[in-house]
């Protein structure tokens, strides 16, 4: 079964060399490699042919990682689709690992674990948090339910023919990945998590990017749930449930982040002891999981730990944006009183004096 991998890429020439000698390093090599630099103004496209893989480069930005991504389409031969993100870095056995959930016929795509590269400031720090978490509790419960949450973009394989079959990665959502992932299993198909198959994202290293990528990411999931949440309930419980469960987790979040207060003042709970009480729970909760964690990715757990109370500065950031769109996008873009988020914006500064690095374009919502 032959891979080909796809790398969007808009003035990526500073993390894209580690992308390509982990794609080039893989113990099951990939049939082709390429890198689609999309409009970029340094140096992504001479940084990517020297690493001898193929780079198409459009006559213009073509405005999302998607549209990039269907762009390089036509020219993939592999039976698989793997699509990478230009800050991504995979393990050298990623592919060896991922290919075997193809094996089964009815699996259209398939996505391993992704941690952070980094852990040095304190938004990088809350991230890895997140995804130990997310990646060893959340996503092995909704992968033996059958019914995954998502295949992750900056790693997924997808069958060639499937994703030719949908006209390619969807642009109708700004997450493209949440979009096919839904699709998929809603027409029949399964989705398929691979806990050892590992890659490391570079997550936002400040509040700025941070910022932008949730933003986008929150506006993405409610674009989803608005476009398939009603035929989701009828054709994937499952995978419906989970949605709710997120919806709730979202529409509960204040209260959550109010419990002291509300423990203080309408229960007259001394305030040291209500944040003790909140504090306690929150740990016991969130502590296995993290220990299990650490143990399957061999951490320290002390180091882990460690970063336990960063997680908090990255929810906070969370729940604004996940209230935001869900007004704006479940409530006021539907009835015209808001427009859906319709800009891909990476985040990271641009490498030109005054410039700011990332897709800045419109996509379909």
């Amino acid at each position: 079964m032959k891979v080909s991998i796809i790398v969007p890429a808009h003035n990526e020439a500073e993390g894209l060399p580690a992308t390509l000698r982990s794609l080039l390093a893989q113990t099951d090599p990939a049939h082709q490699i390429i890198v689609v630099d999309d409009g970029s103004t340094d140096r992504t496209g001479d940084v990517a042919r020297s690493y001898g893989v193929t780079v198409l480069r459009p006559p213009r930005n073509l405005g999302s990682k998607a549209r990039a991504q269907n762009h390089a389409l036509p020219r993939c031969q592999g039976d698989l689709v793997l699509a990478v993100d230009a800050d991504t870095v995979l393990a050298p056995d990623y592919i060896e690992r991922l290919k075997p959930a193809f094996d089964d016929p009815a699996v259209a795509i398939a996505a391993g674990n992704v941690q952070t590269r980094h852990a040095r400031t304190l938004w990088e720090r809350g991230r890895s948090i997140e995804y130990l978490f997310g990646f060893h509790w959340h996503r092995p419960i909704q992968a033996g339910a059958r019914s995954p949450m998502v295949c992750s973009g900056c790693c997924s394989a997808f069958r060639r023919d499937v994703l030719l079959a949908y006209g390619g990665f969807p642009e109708r959502t700004i997450v493209e990945d949440m979009d096919l992932t839904w699709s998929a299993q809603m027409a029949g198909y399964k989705a398929a998590y691979m806990g050892h198959a590992v890659a490391w994202a570079a997550d936002p290293e400040t509040l700025p990017y941070l910022r932008k990528q949730v933003r986008r990411w929150m506006a993405g999931f409610f674009q989803n749930v608005r476009l398939h949440l009603p035929r989701m309930l009828v054709r994937k419980p499952m995978l419906a449930l989970w949605v709710c469960l997120a919806i709730l987790e979202i529409l509960i979040a204040p209260l959550w982040w109010a419990t002291p207060v509300l423990l203080t003042y309408a229960w007259h709970v001394p305030p040291a002891e209500a944040i003790a009480w909140w504090w306690g729970t929150e740990l016991l909760l969130l502590t296995p999981p993290l220990v299990y964690a650490a143990h399957r990715r061999r951490l320290p757990l002390l180091k882990v730990l460690v970063n336990v109370p960063c997680v908090y500065a990255t929810r906070a950031v969370n729940t604004y944006y996940a209230w935001k769109a869900l007004i704006i996008e479940l409530l006021l873009a539907p009835v015209g009183m808001a427009k859906s988020l319709t800009t891909y914006e990476k985040g990271r500064a641009d490498p030109r004096p005054g410039a700011v690095r990332g897709t800045t374009v419109s996509s379909r919502s």
